[in-house]
């Protein structure tokens, strides 16, 4: 039964995808609205972003002459708080694409029922060809452009795909003399020693382990020795990675944007970030076999993260994968028309809204702490981290079997709802 209806989909998913990233958001949305019944009116007003900027960001580079960078920032809805969202650094940035992270930062935030809106951010840029004190002049004008844009109490911007903590320290310090005063909570990610909250740096990972275990808890799975594969080695792909092995998972395959690795016994991951760390990537570590980011995707594995870029798992391959459960790092990494035969075929998707929440999470505690500078140790942030992720699974869980529906659509089902909701009570002004 399961085989016709992957032929069926698969068949009607022959001509081209479209795997324009905000065109995607808007079918996701189109999807769980019509489970709502929301009219059109309420449809258009979530549908789309409610502000967006484009800046223009020149800076002096080292050999003396001048470059163009641009730059954007979108805020998508405000209604249940202000927009919240990482910055990202990366040669294919496009207004699309951030329109789109910053509408699924919207759900996420609803997910986890968190008093905050969706934005995002980012410099088409390829942060590697750039020496540091370039960066930093980057950062520090778009961040000046963006003054008026952001704030505490507007919009607080994150890390993303090629930034980091400190980023934001250099947007944190560029906000606030240029206000007149020291304001921590305008970003979130920062060092400690600047407002940053403990267990930051390890939330998206910690938080997808968190839906792996209730997962596996709901799947009567053993995760003791489970194999697991995860593509993209950065923060939260590497971090997943040592968090899973200490729980007694077996890391077979790890990938980066130069290549992949593949042990079927199993990687050291320990030894694995000590090879990044020489070489600069994962790529040639010893007694493993090469793999290309493609095959990574199709190991027979137990588990399979997602922890790179949009659009990895497509009509194209989705029918090749053999992973029990689907945990999305990355944002966006699955099109509608792969989570349509991963479903058919009984693979269990914890979906990036739920998957990879759990940075927004202590992103939100941050901005908290910051809020009352009071400040928590690390248990009492992962305490409180665990108790979200299992809550915002089980939520989602619950309206998947109630709408007898993939767990993406359950959870756009839950978010929109709130959403929806917070903007009627509101009304509309004037």
């Amino acid at each position: 039964m399961a085989q016709s209806k992957v032929s069926k989909t698969a068949k009607t998913a022959a001509a081209p995808e479209n795997l324009n990233a905000f065109e995607i958001a808007q079918q996701q949305f189109e999807t769980a609205a019509e489970y709502l019944n929301l009219d059109e009116g309420m449809r258009q007003i979530l549908k789309f972003p409610k502000r967006a900027l484009i800046v223009s960001i020149p800076i002096k580079m080292d050999d003396g002459n001048l470059k163009v960078f641009e730059g954007y920032r979108v805020q998508h809805n405000i209604s249940r708080g202000p927009a919240k969202g990482g910055i990202r650094f990366h040669q294919d940035v496009c207004l699309d694409e951030v329109r789109a992270l910053a509408s699924w930062m919207t759900w996420k935030c609803a997910v986890a029922d968190l008093p905050f809106g969706g934005g995002k951010g980012g410099i088409r840029v390829n942060p590697k060809e750039l020496s540091s004190g370039e960066l930093e002049r980057l950062t520090r004008r778009f961040t000046y452009e963006l003054v008026g844009f952001i704030g505490p109490d507007r919009d607080i911007p994150a890390p993303d795909v090629n930034t980091n903590s400190q980023t934001m320290a250099w947007m944190m310090d560029t906000y606030s003399m240029t206000v007149g005063h020291s304001a921590l909570g305008v970003v979130t990610g920062k060092p400690i020693e600047l407002g940053g909250s403990r267990g930051r740096n390890e939330a998206t990972a910690q938080g997808c382990v968190f839906t792996i275990r209730e997962a596996a808890s709901r799947m009567k799975l053993k995760l003791a020795g489970a194999s697991v594969a995860i593509q993209g080695f950065g923060n939260a792909g590497a971090i997943a990675a040592r968090l899973l092995q200490e729980d007694g998972l077996r890391i077979v395959a790890v990938s980066d944007s130069r290549g992949g690795i593949y042990a079927k016994s199993g990687l050291d991951i320990g030894k694995v970030l000590a090879h990044k760390e020489r070489s600069g990537s994962v790529v040639g570590f010893p007694g493993a076999d090469a793999v290309t980011q493609g095959e990574l995707l199709e190991l027979p594995v137990t588990i399979l993260i997602p922890a790179a870029l949009e659009n990895q798992i497509t009509s194209k391959n989705a029918g090749r994968i053999k992973a029990r459960i689907i945990a999305e790092a990355a944002n966006g990494p699955t099109t509608p028309a792969a989570d349509d035969i991963l479903h058919a075929n009984g693979v269990f998707v914890i979906p990036d809204i739920l998957a990879n929440s759990g940075g927004v999470t202590v992103s939100y505690y941050e901005w908290v702490q910051n809020l009352y500078t009071f400040f928590w140790d690390e248990a009492e942030v992962n305490k409180q981290l665990e108790r979200k992720m299992k809550k915002a699974f089980g939520d989602v869980f619950d309206i998947a079997k109630k709408y007898g529906v993939h767990n993406r659509t359950a959870a756009f089902i839950l978010a929109i709802g709130r959403v929806a909701a917070a903007t009627k009570t509101r009304g509309i002004f004037p």
